[in-house]
Formats: structure tokens, sequence, C-alpha cells
């Protein structure tokens, strides 16, 4: 099945809130980026504050996400070392967490614990598993992993963190060699896609496309989200 998925960088939980009320009813799912300031060179909510309380409800379980009755997420964890963040995202509900391959982590130990929290494929609160990887980043990176994964996430463009960046077609090759060797993987690409890229990247292999700048700085979303679901057919 293919996919359209705002993306969105938030501020702080009302900017959060404010931009899934814009989609909520228009996409089944948004995409969360989450910066850690050291990783990237910014950081976001929560962790561009020292404690939030929002945030700490809804890992508790006291308070749901934004708009949880209308609207699924998943959560891009661009932390430098995602062993000490992922458990508070799977416990916040988040339906996908994908990890970027780039991270200072122990992949071994973050699978084995990550797969002891899930539950089955077949059962509706399954937590899909994926990989992102950056545009310099040699595909080899992604074998320890692969076989584990349940999709993988190209990233569009040369600096993460920041939307509004410019869209590197070196991705669509990336995609493509990523289908050649795996054709059954699920490709995701986020960074830089537009209606002008997306057919060619739905040709290249990619079934879920995150877009964030094309989407919340259009002047009509329910009419932009309808023309990529439009290509997505």
């Amino acid at each position: 099945m293919k996919e359209i998925i705002p993306a969105i960088i938030p501020e702080d939980f009302y900017d959060l809130q404010g931009k899934m009320s814009l989609v909520a009813g228009l996409a089944p799912l948004v995409q969360i980026d989450v910066l850690d300031g050291k990783f990237t060179p910014e950081a976001s909510w929560p962790y561009n504050v020292e404690e939030d309380k929002n945030f700490l409800d809804i890992v508790r379980g006291e308070k749901g996400f934004p708009y949880w009755e209308k609207i699924d997420f998943e959560v891009d964890l661009m932390v430098e070392d995602p062993f000490t963040f992922w458990e508070d995202w799977f416990n916040a509900g988040a339906k996908r967490i994908i990890f970027h391959i780039e991270s200072k982590t122990n992949w071994e130990t973050i699978i084995a614990e990550f797969k002891k929290h899930s539950v089955e494929k077949d059962l509706p609160f399954y937590t899909e598993l994926g990989f992102a990887i950056n545009i310099d980043t040699p595909l080899e990176k992604l074998l320890p992993v692969i076989a584990q994964a349940d999709f993988i996430q190209c990233m569009g463009i040369a600096r993460i963190g920041f939307q509004g960046e410019p869209f590197d077609e070196r991705v669509i090759e990336k995609i493509k060699e990523i289908k050649k060797h795996y054709p059954e993987m699920i490709v995701s690409v986020d960074g830089g896609v537009s209606l002008e890229n997306a057919q060619a990247l739905i040709e290249a292999g990619a079934t879920r496309l995150v877009s964030g700048s094309a989407i919340f700085e259009d002047s009509d979303i329910s009419s932009i989200i309808g023309e990529f679901r439009n290509l997505l057919q």
C-alpha cells in the first residue's frame, strides 16, 4: 500500500498539536522527527526543553497523543544514541520507529530489545521497525540490520534535520539498488519530497513518501495531499 506521510519537526507540544490538526483526517499517519541536538545541529520537542509534562504524561499513559483517534504516528529518531530514547516512543504508542543507521549504538542489543517489546506482526498493535540511511552512507551499512527491518527509509536530502532542504536525486538510484537486492522490502523516502519528484520516486520503488515543507507550506493542505494520493494510486 502506497502512502503520503506528512512530516513534522515540532518546536514544542503545541506546534505538534497544531500541525497534526491540519492533517488529521487527510492522512492515516504523520511522521514526527525527533532531533536531539547532537546527531543533528538542532533539537526538537521534547528534547529542546529540560522536562516536558505533556510528553511525560503521554509516555506514562496518562494522556494520549494529539488527535490519536484520527491519525497514527511514526517517529524518526535522529538522535546520537537511540538506546536511551526509543522505549519512550514505543510506550507513547508509535506505530513505527525509525532508527538512523549512522547512530552510535549496538544494533544487536536494540533489535533484541525491540523485538522483546513488540507483539506479533498480525496483531493490530504491532510496531514496525525501520532503518533510515543518509544519502552519502553506503548501502553496506544496512547489511547487519536489514533482515530484521520492516522497512527502509532513504533520506532524500544531504543535510538532515532541516525542512526545506533541496532534493538530492542520488536517492533515486539508492532506492533502485535496495529494490534490486531486496525486492519485497518496503522503501520510504524522506526529505525534499514534492509533487515534482514523487513520480520518479514511485517508479524507483518507493511506496511511502514523507513530506514536510511541500505539505505544510502549501496554502491548501487538503488539495496537495489529494494530489500526492492521486500519484500514488
